[in-house]
């Protein structure tokens, strides 16, 4: 087995993989006391990790809710979401063990193309990773005192989608390291609840901010308070304890799990579709699944209400994100009394009823207006005092939860469909790439100035078709016990060994 993973001038943070590393009795270390042992704690560690992305890609998610960035005109923010997604979709289709790494010098001097996360390590790789977020804000606050500088915002937003993809790489890497086997559902609960308070908190200091707003976009002291939180966000990586330092709670050390190279990676891709064909039915849930945040924030949130009312709708739809997630992955997916297979066409019929059920209930008010009529200058907004807007925000808190319980059911279903880590990865490699494109192109249709109803109806089309294909690959690949031909496994399917050994 080559040595998987190289230290070079020790910039390297993780710890090296052994071939004893993969023997079923690990070495077991006594944990630290005091408050080195707290510290370093892996629980600990998890919550700042999910703090330093409340910080960032939480502010991101809270100024996207605004619609439009919290701008009147929503057109350079439309078109910068589409760069973000652009790049992101890029390097996401080099896909690790979660989203986007990729090989830069590294390749070019030793030709050994192995990813940025492995030089440099995940808390150098995550600290690179939150630069792009303060960069990508800075360019809104630009704009509100410089109109003219709508280029800025697209090309920050460029940045942000390389930017992200190392954040989210250094984030899988170090989420699958901490956990014990018997923790790892409650360390990503720990994390998620942490990253979507951002959103929630976000949306809390929009709507306090500019509760007495007279205009319909939101002030400078705004940007600059989300400003100041993803630059806190960016120095938080240096506090964290190097991976290498860390303990689990069971005594075993961390073993930093290795990105496969570029070109492990198209392999890597070729196997799992060989060994998994099924997953190809996922696919249009995977490209939809980011395409309906264009018409919820831009097309109806930023469309038809006052930039306060934007601020209560992005607070309550993030509030709905965690409630969600809790019921389908906690009260259904997890439900120990049914079946798999039961829970899997239970969690099926619940998504895509609340599909239906939100679009059509959205379409009774997407018919009564249009891009045209919502952006003339004395267009009527909707006001948190309104007696329509109950209703309306009633809405948005079903959008929130219908975002939560797709996200979910889909990463359940992948996860239900394999236990082999390195099939996993490419599954994960396929959802993030194929859902940035989604968004790349529905976020450039709403930037070039596509009707409305043009946007709600394809994104209605596809959340609902994205159903329909999934539904076969859930009756016929769903089991109640997983059995399938892993990419590493030589006796199942001929394969050579992945990264990992085995």
């Amino acid at each position: 087995m080559s040595e998987p993973l190289v230290e070079e001038a020790g910039r390297f943070d993780g710890v090296r993989l052994s071939e004893d590393s993969t023997s079923k009795h690990e070495e077991i270390f006594e944990r630290p006391s005091g408050w080195k042992g707290l510290y370093s704690h892996p629980t600990v560690q998890v919550a700042l990790l999910g703090v330093i992305c409340f910080m960032c890609p939480g502010m991101f998610n809270a100024l996207t809710g605004l619609g439009g960035g919290g701008q009147v005109n929503s057109k350079d923010q439309a078109n910068a979401s589409s760069a973000v997604y652009a790049t992101f979709a890029f390097f996401g289709f080099f896909s690790g063990y979660d989203f986007a790494p990729f090989s830069l010098v590294r390749f070019f001097r030793t030709n050994d193309p192995s990813t940025i996360n492995n030089v440099l390590g995940p808390r150098l790789t995550l600290t690179l990773g939150t630069l792009g977020y303060p960069l990508y804000i800075s360019s809104f606050l630009v704009v509100n005192i410089h109109p003219n500088a709508g280029a800025y915002v697209i090309a920050t937003g460029a940045v942000l989608g390389i930017c992200a993809a190392l954040l989210w790489t250094a984030q899988g890497s170090l989420m699958m390291a901490y956990p014990t086997e018997s923790q790892k559902g409650l360390y990503i609960g720990i994390f998620w609840a942490i990253f979507n308070l951002g959103g929630v908190v976000g949306s809390a200091v929009a709507f306090g901010q500019n509760f007495h707003s007279k205009t319909n976009s939101v002030g400078n002291g705004t940007y600059i308070g989300f400003l100041v939180l993803t630059i806190t966000g960016f120095f938080l990586p240096i506090f964290m304890t190097s991976p290498h330092k860390v303990i689990r709670t069971d005594g075993t050390k961390i073993v930093q799990i290795r990105h496969p190279s570029w070109k492990e990676e198209f392999m890597n891709l070729f196997r799992a579709l060989i060994t998994d064909p099924w997953i190809i039915l996922l696919f249009p849930m995977f490209f939809a699944s980011n395409y309906f945040y264009t018409w919820q924030f831009n097309d109806y949130n930023g469309a038809l209400f006052t930039i306060r009312t934007r601020g209560l709708n992005n607070f309550v739809y993030w509030t709905s994100q965690i409630f969600g997630s809790v019921f389908i992955g906690y009260f259904i997916l997890d439900q120990k009394n049914l079946q798999r297979r039961a829970r899997a066409f239970l969690g099926w019929i619940i998504v895509f009823l609340m599909v239906f059920v939100v679009h059509i209930w959205a379409y009774f008010y997407q018919k009564d207006y249009t891009r045209q009529s919502e952006t003339a200058q004395n267009a009527y907004k909707i006001d948190i005092y309104d007696s329509a807007f109950p209703a309306h925000v009633v809405l948005m808190i079903f959008y929130g939860f219908l975002d939560s319980m797709w996200q979910t059911y889909a990463y359940w279903l992948m996860g239900a469909m394999s236990n082999d880590m390195a099939k996993l990865a490419v599954f994960t490699g396929f959802y993030k790439c194929l859902q940035s494109s989604g968004a790349a192109g529905v976020w450039r249709a709403d930037g070039a100035g596509l009707p409305y109803m043009n946007i709600f109806l394809s994104t209605w089309a596809l959340t609902a078709a994205g159903m329909v294909f999934a539904l076969p690959m859930v009756y016929y690949r769903v089991k109640d016990f997983t059995d399938d031909e892993g990419l590493t496994d030589t006796e199942k399917g001929g394969l050579n060994p992945g990264p990992e050994g085995h």
